[in-house]
């Protein structure tokens, strides 16, 4: 039973699951014997805690132990990301990281490189999208820019950490839009949740995050998404423009979030849950509960996800240098 936010989906995997815990159990009698741990850089309630907490239940499910959500929060993603990196590697903390992971170090950050995970899956991938109030003065996204090239400083955003993806997309957009990243007002928070808070209450402005994670809120009539910061429309959101259709621009940073490890954990943890993760990023029952949330499935291996990581870092970097943020 996947068990996410007090709610079920029964007999998620059936027989399928059942084949891969014996096979599993053949090839590794001895992993994993106790519970493993399951890190989350970001605070609860956010889009990474929802998709790992549905993740880890499928995978509790399939080998027999409980893997156990922990949100380690702080430094914009920093700590968490930290704590999977340097954990002992041994195959019992694992964890679930987000593109965040390849900023650290141009910032000058220490505790993470790229260099530092075993990557094993990635098992989602969704657009940033612009959110704002419900009651906003302007209701798209050229009314937006018309109010932030009026009064850059006037107009508060948030959505993470300074320097984190959501900052960036963010700034990355003004700036194809001829306006100075220097001057815009970014309000740092812990991640989505949070910053979406703020949005309701009118402390800010703008919200860039996915759509899943504001849909609550659109949902209850306090926020509107009004774009994506993407070259191509979502599947899960047809009618929601992107910047690149209504700005004519080219950027589309893709946030992930994929299984990984600490650097050095064992080849055959590596194989059996990035086979686990196929499996269930296949499962049609699972891909209806995670668009039912909003949340797209897009399933890379061990070794291509690793591939994408350090390409996202190397154009992330490069993005970070043009808005002053790299030391």
């Amino acid at each position: 039973m996947l068990h996410v936010k007090g709610g079920s989906l029964r007999g998620a995997f059936g027989a399928a699951g059942l084949v891969l815990v014996a096979t599993t159990g053949a090839a590794m009698a001895d992993w994993p014997e106790r519970a493993v741990t399951v890190i989350v850089p970001w605070s609860a309630g956010g889009g990474t805690d929802a998709t790992a907490r549905a993740v880890a239940a499928e995978l509790e499910e399939k080998f027999g132990q409980p893997f156990n959500v922990v949100n380690r929060t702080g430094g914009g993603g920093l700590v968490g990301h930290s704590a999977i990196a340097n954990a002992e590697p041994d195959g019992y903390t694992l964890g679930v990281i987000t593109i965040e992971s390849t900023m650290y170090e141009p910032q000058g950050l220490s505790g993470v490189t790229t260099d530092d995970y075993t990557y094993i899956g990635r098992f989602n991938a969704d657009p940033i999208a612009v959110n704002i109030a419900a009651d906003a003065e302007y209701d798209d996204a050229e009314g937006l820019i018309e109010a932030v090239k009026a009064d850059p400083g006037g107009i508060a955003a948030s959505g993470a950490n300074r320097g984190g993806l959501s900052h960036l997309a963010w700034i990355g957009l003004l700036d194809r839009l001829d306006v100075d990243p220097a001057e815009a007002n970014w309000v740092a928070s812990d991640g989505s949740a949070p910053a979406l808070q703020q949005l309701a209450s009118g402390a800010i402005d703008v919200v860039s995050t996915s759509p899943a994670e504001a849909q609550s809120l659109v949902d209850a009539g306090e926020a509107q998404t009004v774009a994506l910061i993407s070259s191509e429309r979502s599947d899960l959101y047809p009618d929601l423009p992107t910047t690149t259709e209504i700005f004519d621009i080219d950027w589309s940073p893709l946030p992930f979030r994929g299984m990984a490890g600490p650097d050095g954990i064992p080849d055959e943890v590596v194989t059996a849950v990035e086979g686990a993760l196929e499996e269930i990023t296949q499962d049609q029952e699972f891909r209806d509960f995670m668009a039912s949330r909003g949340f797209s499935v897009a399933y890379q291996d061990a070794a291509t996800f690793g591939e994408t990581v350090k390409s996202s870092g190397e154009g992330l970097a490069s993005a970070m240098e043009s808005a002053g943020l790299t030391q």
